[in-house]
């Protein structure tokens, strides 16, 4: 009886949105599934944010990739879900709408991407909330700016979340640290890439728009990035809050071919170790 009554009440107090088994996606990276409980959980409410302005292209490319990995997922169970994207008027007019063919070489069809831009932020999150609760959709996303979020707002985002099973992304330009339900928070920024056929990393000043990889339509498109002077895109992923477990950071590296993210070591060119000298004095 005891027992039956600790149990009722350990579901009770569980966060919404949390769920076990099944429902979590993993990223095939053992490092960073062990850290999720087993991977990112559906039916929950996640964040992921830009270390600053400057990184938002790849706070974006982060959360596709998520999406990616949703999606695939998806098509081998034979579900043909939609991801629905959903924005802000003001991150549209200075960061770019989404761009079809950057995003079909992420792995994201077009064909299932539903875009939506609302005037006020009370309306994306109505919106998001509308959307999460449609058995079509696999997963959302919603872009926001600066500023506190409605908690409320926030609190009903989960809950539909958990009720449909689908995975919601809330895609914000700069960390935040007001109250939340997401399950887990990222802090994403840019890194050094490899350029295919050399040793040495790309510059960092131009990694900005490279790990954008045609994301935005203002961005770089098919026909004017160039593969040879950019890598693969790289992230700085700085997993801040964990429902399921301790924080950590790891560099990812979305491998196009594979659709899917690996670790990737550091860019920035590593010194050879010193051979031994005997004659050398250590001070």
């Amino acid at each position: 009886m005891i027992n039956e009554l600790r149990q009722h009440l350990a579901r009770l107090q569980k966060p919404a949105g949390i769920t076990d088994g099944p429902a979590a996606l993993p990223l095939g990276l053992p490092a960073v599934d062990d850290v999720l409980g087993g991977g990112l959980m559906r039916g929950a409410l996640h964040e992921i944010a830009a270390g600053s302005e400057a990184h938002l292209p790849a706070a974006t490319g982060f959360a596709l990739g998520l999406a990616a990995l949703a999606s695939s997922e998806a098509v081998r169970g034979a579900s043909h879900k939609h991801l629905i994207w959903i924005a802000e008027d003001m991150a549209l007019a200075e960061s770019g709408a989404p761009y079809g063919a950057g995003l079909d070489a992420f792995g994201l069809s077009p064909q299932r991407l539903v875009s939506v831009a609302v005037a006020h932020r009370h309306d994306l999150m109505a919106a998001m909330e509308e959307a999460l609760r449609c058995r079509a959709i696999g997963a959302a996303i919603g872009e926001v700016r600066n500023g506190a979020l409605d908690a409320v707002a926030v609190r009903r985002l989960s809950l539909a979340a958990s009720e449909s099973g689908a995975l919601a992304l809330l895609l914000r330009a700069q960390p935040a640290h007001d109250a939340s339900t997401a399950a887990t928070r990222w802090v994403v920024e840019t890194v050094s890439s490899v350029i295919p056929g050399r040793r040495e990393a790309a510059n960092p000043e131009s990694i900005a728009p490279a790990a954008a990889y045609g994301f935005r339509a203002r961005g770089l498109t098919s026909a004017s990035r160039n593969d040879s002077e950019f890598g693969a895109p790289r992230f700085a992923v700085h997993l801040t809050r964990n429902r399921r477990g301790p924080s950590a950071s790891w560099i990812l590296e979305w491998r196009n071919p594979d659709e899917r993210f690996v670790l990737a070591a550091h860019a920035e060119p590593v010194a050879a170790p010193l051979r031994h000298r005997s004659h050398q004095k250590v001070a």
